[in-house]
């Protein structure tokens, strides 16, 4: 399912009206239209838009599975925001392949997030634990 379809979805379960969306982002009507067609893919800011316009986190924009959980990163491991402008670019461009991605990538992109998501949680969990086990 691609981003355009999950917003038309999300948007008609909470029975908003593409007027409504455009009240609550800013966002015009017309644009919002062209996201939902396939026509215009938006940038990860109008995402976010988008998500708190629709009371969802983001991440369920990226997903058909509404059980889905969002992977549990370390929270210092979160990047506010892009450090320059080349990774700014290079998030733009990821977000663009992976709205387009098919269910099946997608779900993979996930899971892989996922599995280093737990990962990290752990390595910095077992640190955490030397830690301890040195100040005493």
């Amino acid at each position: 399912m691609v981003i355009g379809d999950k917003l038309k979805t999300l948007r008609a379960q909470k029975k908003m009206s593409q007027g409504d969306v455009e009240k609550r982002t800013g966002l015009l009507r017309c644009y919002i239209s062209r996201v939902e067609n396939g026509h215009t893919v938006p940038s990860v800011d109008t995402l976010e838009k988008l998500a708190q316009a629709l009371e969802v986190p983001m991440h369920r924009l990226f997903t058909d599975d509404d059980r889905a959980k969002k992977p549990k990163l370390p929270a210092e491991s979160i990047p506010r925001r892009a450090a320059n402008s080349t990774q700014e670019r290079e998030i733009r461009e990821f977000a663009k392949c992976f709205s387009r991605m098919d269910d099946k990538y997608r779900a993979l992109v996930f899971q892989v997030a996922s599995k280093m998501a737990s990962r990290a949680a752990m390595t910095e969990n077992a640190a955490n634990q030397r830690k301890q086990i040195e100040m005493h």
